[in-house]
């Protein structure tokens, strides 16, 4: 392929690599080094930011992304945005999406966004009003599966078996609980909303190219990005990326697209690969291979890869558990 101006260059390279990049969120927060939420954060405002002009609007969720990116009077943001409550987002932003509408401002996107806490567990009645009215917002869920900010306690997003500092392993209990949690993508293709969309920083193309769609839709959306923890999870700062990657591959997290609540696309994995690897690049993962961990600790996890390979259609074989 043969490029003839710098405009067809950047048609072919993503958001990130554009040298006009928006940069909405921008230097001088205060995440830690290798924070997966960041670049997950940065990629989807700069794509949505993008993708109308610059005209969005954004409310944020008390948690992680908001405290590391707003300590007052100072914030990161390059953009309109609003903290509302932990729990209350989804709400927050309804209400923004209203007073645009009475203005007959229909160009301007609103955009509610937090972490795994408060979608999953302390924002979900507000995020349910959200899908069930069908109100005119693109909600975006930042996934490092616990609450990060407040000491790495379990949430509705963590994974079975892992260890949080509520779920502490020990010889009889081996983490967070195999039959607890939530899958809030579900639960919002069983609203029936027009556009639902998993994303993973591993994959910026493809997370940029769902947040250009989804803001280009009117009605509920809900795009859920998955951004590894390198304090909560426990692995090296530099290896985010990487251990983003290796939970697409292994089936445990699925890249796949919904309208209306039935599945329309998926992202098909290259290179499967067993869960064992995976987790065992993670500090929280470590007691399923000591000398105590029960034999089918992984086969556990390995299932639920196989029954996500087989559900969203990711591949043509699935793993021995």
């Amino acid at each position: 392929m043969s490029y003839s101006t710098l405009k067809d260059v950047e048609e072919f390279t993503t958001v990130q690599s554009s040298h006009d990049r928006p940069n909405t969120l921008t230097s001088g927060h205060r995440g830690c080094q290798g924070c997966g939420e960041a670049l997950g954060a940065r990629c989807a405002i700069d794509a949505a930011h993008r993708e109308t002009n610059g005209k969005i609007i954004v409310v944020n969720a008390t948690g992680c992304l908001e405290v590391f990116t707003c300590y007052f009077p100072e914030n990161s943001w390059n953009v309109p945005w609003l903290h509302s409550l932990f729990g209350n987002a989804p709400a927050v932003a309804t209400g923004v999406a209203a007073a645009l509408r009475r203005q007959g401002r229909d160009d301007v996107r609103v955009i509610a966004q937090g972490g795994d806490g408060s979608t999953f567990d302390i924002g979900m009645g507000c995020l349910s009003g959200m899908f069930d009215r069908n109100d005119d917002v693109l909600y975006i869920c930042y996934d490092n599966q616990a609450y990060m900010n407040t000491g790495v306690q379990r949430s509705g997003a963590t994974p079975p078996l892992a260890r949080t500092a509520t779920t502490l392993p020990n010889k009889s209990y081996m983490g967070s609980d195999s039959q607890t949690g939530k899958n809030v993508p579900k639960i919002a293709m069983a609203h029936g909303i027009p556009y639902i969309a998993t994303a993973s920083i591993a994959n910026i193309p493809d997370l940029e190219e769902k947040v250009r769609r989804a803001i280009g839709i009117h009605g509920a959306r809900y795009v859920h990005i998955h951004v590894p923890c390198p304090l909560g999870w426990g692995y090296p700062t530099s290896e985010t990326i990487k251990i983003a990657r290796l939970a697409i591959q292994c089936g445990l997290f699925p890249l796949f697209e919904a309208e209306h609540g039935k599945q329309v696309r998926s992202t098909q994995i290259e290179d499967l690969i067993p869960v064992e690897e995976y987790l065992r690049s993670q500090k929280r993962f470590a007691h399923l291979f000591g000398k105590n961990a029960p034999a089918d600790a992984i086969g556990v996890l390995q299932n639920i890869a196989n029954s996500n390979i087989e559900l969203y259609r990711l591949s043509g074989g699935i793993l021995n558990a």
